[in-house]
């Protein structure tokens, strides 16, 4: 770094600039006292950042200010931006290495940093996008402060302006006051946007992990029942035993997959409602729920009784996404179902709804555990319940897949004779109850 751009980089030591508090006008006193009361009032942190822009600007330059986190990989992570023109190039969501960045004194010291100018600043760190876009924008000097949640930088307040040379210690000391009293609603935010990262990581986990399994295992099931069915020759009686243990394990694994795409397509914020009318629920719907099913309700020889108009109803909602719901709580109806008892599946259009259930003969649930039902990876206590393997969150998928269409979804049972899963869907769908809506609304 050329001698030019040292003086043009400045840090300031806190302690230096502790005095000069003393000297903030009857206006910033104001100022640091709203943002006081708007704090303890539980304003976000993006309404008190606006806040700040637009009561700071006659008291010192700012034609931007903006908040950016630290993230567990080493970047800088845009949150919130006010400026006073567009357009706004470095947005939210804008990430950047902090390596060779002048950011270090400010995360590792916490000391503030002031760039005098930032097109010099940009000249001497050519690899720095995000100078690069501030000068695009009309930035011309910068003030960031460290952001600490317990004694912990999590991240900077950066006040910027369209003129080159106008922060001073004295501005410093006015940031740092108002950084220090951003304590509370930066922890909030800070650790929203942590578990938001966290759960967004786990369903890109939860969705590649089991996409990678699913083909490799339903390969390896195919080719065991082929050699079940004699296409590699004649099995010894041992031979045969072991493969149909190998094929009931593998079909096993595979509806755990099914269960955790679904759980990952759910989980995803781009997932929407393709809504049609008119669907036939019965051939849209049922019929491809049960040609998925029937093997687990024949295995038990359970019998199967439908109760449906005919002609069936004719719906409005999304076809995919209900085959799902079915085939979970049909699913459901043969795991944990009686040998030989009967699943009974009902459905139709009722008092402007389609109401559906799915019942069986089996142990069903205690009432004191239906509340634990439709939560995720939940199960339930019972002994005889926990005999049956399962992932805890096929019904979570059905509360969630009903939810968007705008429905609810219940649950009933005599203890030690029946259960029944029901959902309805209002029809038609309601605006905005959750056709062409992200799952995550």
């Amino acid at each position: 770094m050329n001698d030019a751009n040292v003086d043009n980089v400045r840090f300031v030591d806190p302690a230096a600039v502790a005095p000069l508090g003393a000297t903030f006008t009857g206006a910033e006193i104001a100022i640091l006292d709203q943002v006081n009361d708007r704090i303890a009032a539980r304003q976000s942190l993006e309404e008190v950042i606006d806040y700040l822009f637009e009561s700071t600007r006659s008291i010192s330059p700012c034609d931007r200010i903006g908040v950016a986190f630290l993230d567990d990989d080493g970047r800088i992570v845009s949150h919130h931006t006010a400026a006073a023109y567009e357009p706004v190039l470095l947005k939210k969501g804008y990430a950047e290495d902090l390596r060779g960045s002048s950011l270090g004194g400010v995360l590792d010291g916490g000391r503030p940093r002031i760039i005098g100018d930032l097109e010099r600043y940009g000249a001497d760190h050519p690899r720095s996008r995000s100078t690069r876009l501030l000068v695009r924008e009309g930035v011309r000097s910068s003030l960031t402060c460290p952001l600490r949640v317990e004694d912990r930088i999590v991240g900077v307040m950066f006040r910027s302006a369209r003129v080159s040379g106008v922060y001073d210690d004295r501005q410093v000391a006015l940031f740092l006051a108002v950084a220090e009293r951003l304590g509370q609603a930066v922890e909030k935010t800070w650790r929203i946007e942590r578990l938001e990262a966290a759960n967004q990581a786990y369903g890109e986990m939860l969705g590649f992990v089991a996409h990678e399994l699913k083909s490799p295992v339903a390969s390896m099931v195919t080719q065991a029942r082929l050699m079940l069915e004699g296409y590699a020759g004649p099995l010894a009686e041992q031979q045969e035993q072991l493969l149909g243990r190998m094929t009931a394990a593998g079909e096993h694994l595979l509806r755990l997959v099914a269960d955790y795409l679904d759980l990952a397509r759910l989980e995803s914020r781009e997932l929407r409602i393709e809504a049609e009318r008119e669907v036939d629920f019965v051939a849209a719907v049922v019929e491809p729920a049960l040609a998925v099913v029937q093997p687990q309700i024949d295995a038990k020889r359970m019998r199967l009784a439908r109760a449906i108009p005919d002609p069936p109803p004719r719906v409005e909602l999304d076809p995919g996404l209900l085959k799902i719901v079915l085939v979970n709580l049909l699913s459901n109806a043969a795991k944990y179902g009686y040998e030989e008892g009967e699943i009974r599946l009902s459905a139709a259009v009722e008092d402007g709804a389609l109401r559906a259930a799915v019942r069986n003969d089996g142990p069903g649930f205690a009432e004191s555990e239906r509340s634990r039902l439709f939560r995720k990876f939940s199960r339930l206590k019972s002994p005889r319940l926990r005999q049956e393997k399962g992932t805890g969150v096929g019904l979570y998928t059905v509360w969630r897949i009903v939810s968007l269409h705008g429905g609810r979804v219940d649950a009933r049972s005599e203890p030690d004779a029946w259960a029944e899963f029901t959902f309805e869907i209002p029809q038609p769908l309601p605006d905005g109850g959750g056709r062409g809506a992200p799952a995550s609304a």
